[in-house]
C-alpha cells in the first residue's frame, strides 16, 4: 500500500501525520503506516482502515522486530557457518584431487613397469626363439597405457577447476548474504532503541526486508565426487602375482573361527579359551595370514559379500621387545560398511571416507615392498578403490583380516581368501 507524506510539525520534530488536517498527530493507521488525529481518522479516506495508539503500535512493532532479529541472527550463525565450511572445502577439494593425481600417477606407473617387464621377458623369448607375449602387441599397450593416464589426469584436473568455481561462486553468493543480514539485523536493532513515532516509520518496510533475506535459502555448492575419475579395468597382470594366502589361527580373535582350509573366518558360538587366545590382535575381530612379504609384488582377493562390517589389508608385524605379535602393528586398511546393497568404504590411516558404491563381492589387495605402495580394487566392477604410495615398512608385512564383533547377537559375516581367478 502506498505511504502517506510525512511533513514535519512544527519544532522540527519527525513525526508523521496526515497531511490532510493539520492538528496534532494521536493514532497509527497500520493499513496506511502513518499517524493521524482523531479527526482525520474519522474522513472517508481512513474510516475503514484500523487504527491504534501510538505507544500501542509501537510496542507490537517492537515485539516483532525483537522476534525477527532472533531468526535473523540464527541465519546469520548458519551463514557463517556455511561460508567457513565451504572455505574448508576449497582446501579438502585441492587435496583430494592432488590425493588422486597421485593414485592415479602411482597406479599408470606400476602397470607400466609390470608391462615393461612383460616386453623384456617378450624380448628374451624371442631371443631364444621361445612362445610369449609379441613384443609389437605389449608396445601398443604401452602407448595406450599411457594415453589413458593423460586423459585420466586431464579429466581431473578439469573436475577439480570446476569444483573450485562453484564453491567459489558459493562463497560470493554466501558473503553477500552475510552482508544483508548483518545490515539487516544493525538496522532492527537501532529502531528497537528508537522513539515510539520513529520506530513507526517504515516498520512494515523493515519487515519486508527481513522476510525476503530469511527467505533466501542457504545450500552448499553441488560439487562433483572425484572418484568419477576411478581407474577402471584393472590390470590382468596383477593374476599373474595372485598369491597362495591362508590364515595364521595363532593369531585369530578369541571369538573368531577359521575353517579347515585355512581360508575363510567367521564368528563362532562360544569364545575360544586356550593357550592361544594371548596372541590375539587389538583391532576388532582380527587374524593375520601365515605368510610374510619382505620383498616383491603380491596381490590376493578376498570374498567379502558375506560380511556387512569388514576391514582387509596389511599389517607390518614387526615385532618390538615385550610385545604381543601383530598388537603393535602399524596397519594399512580398506573398511566396508553393508547398508542394504550400498556399500560406504573408508580407508585407514589417516580414516578417510572414500565413496560410497554398490555392493562389492570382492576386494583386490596389491602390495610393493620395494616401492611402498598398497592398493585396494573392487574386483566386482574392475576398478581401483584407493592407492597409498611411498609406505615405509620397518620388516615382514602380512595380509589381515577384519570383522566387526557383534554386539549380543551372533553373527553369520565371513571373510574367505579367494584362491580362484575367475570375477563374479
Amino acid at each position: 500500500m502506498s505511504q502517506a507524506p510525512k511533513p514535519q510539525l512544527p519544532g522540527n520534530t519527525k513525526d508523521p501525520y496526515c497531511g490532510t488536517h493539520p492538528e496534532s498527530s494521536q493514532l497509527f493507521s497500520d493499513d496506511d503506516q502513518v499517524i493521524v488525529s482523531s479527526k482525520c481518522f474519522q474522513s472517508p479516506e481512513h474510516k475503514q482502515h484500523g487504527a491504534y495508539s501510538i505507544q500501542e503500535a509501537a510496542e507490537y512493532y517492537r515485539k516483532l522486530f525483537q522476534e525477527t532479529l532472533v531468526t535473523l541472527r540464527e541465519k546469520l550463525e548458519a551463514a557463517t557457518s556455511l561460508l567457513a565450511e565451504e572455505r574448508e572445502r576449497m582446501v579438502t577439494i585441492q587435496e583430494e584431487e592432488q590425493r588422486f593425481k597421485e593414485m592415479i600417477e602411482a597406479e599408470y606407473k606400476m602397470r607400466f613397469q609390470l608391462l615393461t617387464e612383460e616386453e623384456e621377458l617378450a624380448a628374451y623369448k624371442v631371443d631364444l626363439n621361445l612362445n610369449g607375449p609379441n613384443p609389437d602387441q605389449l608396445m601398443k599397450c604401452g602407448t595406450e597405457l599411457m594415453q589413458k593416464s593423460q586423459e585420466m589426469l586431464q579429466r581431473l584436473r578439469h573436475l577439480g577447476r570446476e569444483n573450485m568455481e562453484k564453491l567459489k561462486a558459493s562463497e560470493v553468493r554466501l558473503s553477500e548474504h552475510l552482508r544483508s543480514l548483518q545490515m539487516m539485523i544493525t538496522d532492527l536493532e537501532k529502531n528497537c532503541g528508537e522513539s515510539a513515532v520513529a520506530l513507526l516509520q517504515n516498520a512494515k518496510c523493515y519487515l519486508k526486508r527481513s522476510e525476503s533475506i530469511l527467505l533466501q535459502s542457504l545450500e552448499p555448492a553441488q560439487v562433483t565426487d572425484l572418484s568419477s575419475c576411478q581407474i577402471i579395468e584393472t590390470s590382468g597382470v596383477l593374476l599373474r602375482l595372485q598369491r597362495h594366502i591362508t590364515l595364521d589361527p595363532d593369531t585369530a580373535h578369541p571369538s573368531l573361527v577359521l575353517s579347515e582350509d585355512l581360508r575363510s573366518v567367521g564368528f563362532g558360538e562360544t569364545p575360544k579359551t586356550g593357550p592361544g587366545t594371548t596372541r590375539k590382535l587389538d583391532f576388532g575381530a582380527s587374524v593375520l595370514g601365515a605368510e610374510s612379504f619382505t620383498t616383491g609384488r603380491h596381490y590376493w582377493e578376498v570374498a567379502v559379500g558375506q560380511a556387512t562390517q569388514w576391514q582387509v589389508g596389511i599389517c607390518d608385524c614387526t615385532e618390538r621387545k615385550g610385545s604381543i605379535p601383530g598388537d603393535s602393528g602399524d596397519k594399512v586398511l580398506l573398511m566396508g560398511s553393508m547398508m542394504g546393497t550400498d556399500c560406504t568404504l573408508w580407508v585407514f590411516p589417516p580414516l578417510r571416507k572414500v565413496c560410497l558404491r554398490n555392493q562389492m563381492f570382492k576386494v583386490g589387495v596389491f602390495l610393493d615392498c620395494e616401492c611402498g605402495q598398497v592398493s585396494f580394487y573392487n574386483v566386482t566392477e574392475q576398478s581401483l578403490i584407493y592407492s597409498f604410495s611411498d609406505l615405509t615398512f620397518r620388516g615382514a608385512v602380512k595380509p589381515i583380516f577384519s570383522l566387526c564383533i557383534p554386539n549380543g547377537d551372533m553373527s553369520s559375516d565371513s571373510l574367505t581368501v579367494c584362491l580362484s581367478q575367475t570375477h563374479p
